[in-house]
């Protein structure tokens, strides 16, 4: 995979075998911040970058801020959703997980673009113009994804 990448995903089959191809390309170090809508998909898409680096029990961190998972790599996994402002992630001490001994997954990382470090890979997922929220179902899971590569 190169980037920057972009790719429409027409099924859920598809967006896994995104996942897999995108594990393959991520090792330790890397900082993935993951932006779409409420229901496009971000947590799905990490539970499956995740299941391929032989962690399975993800969920989502939203109400914990933070999960940490060990597998191939140690992993941490934001969700800034509930986030109010910065300093609560200072406070949980976000800065200390940058320590480049593991990956590190960011939802939401758009609602405070100061907080994310400048050299990361961003993921930006969003419903395809034939799909919006109001037909959000499993039958109806076609996503664009552009991925780029920030240096």
């Amino acid at each position: 995979m190169e980037f920057p990448y972009s790719k429409h995903d027409a099924s859920l089959e598809e967006t896994v075998q995104l996942a897999k191809e995108f594990a393959g390309c991520i090792g330790v170090g890397e900082i993935i911040v993951l932006n779409g809508n409420l229901g496009t998909g971000k947590t799905f898409f990490i539970k499956n970058v995740l299941r391929n680096l032989g962690i399975h029990n993800v969920s989502s961190p939203t109400f914990t801020l933070i999960n940490e998972y060990c597998g191939k790599f140690n992993v941490y996994h934001f969700d800034f959703y509930r986030i109010n402002k910065p300093e609560e992630l200072i406070d949980i001490g976000y800065y200390d997980y940058f320590n480049g001994n593991a990956v590190i997954f960011i939802e939401w990382g758009d609602l405070f673009p100061a907080m994310l470090p400048l050299r990361r890979i961003e993921v930006n997922i969003a419903f395809s113009p034939a799909y919006g929220p109001e037909f959000k179902n499993d039958q109806d899971s076609s996503r664009i994804f552009l991925i780029k590569k920030y240096e």
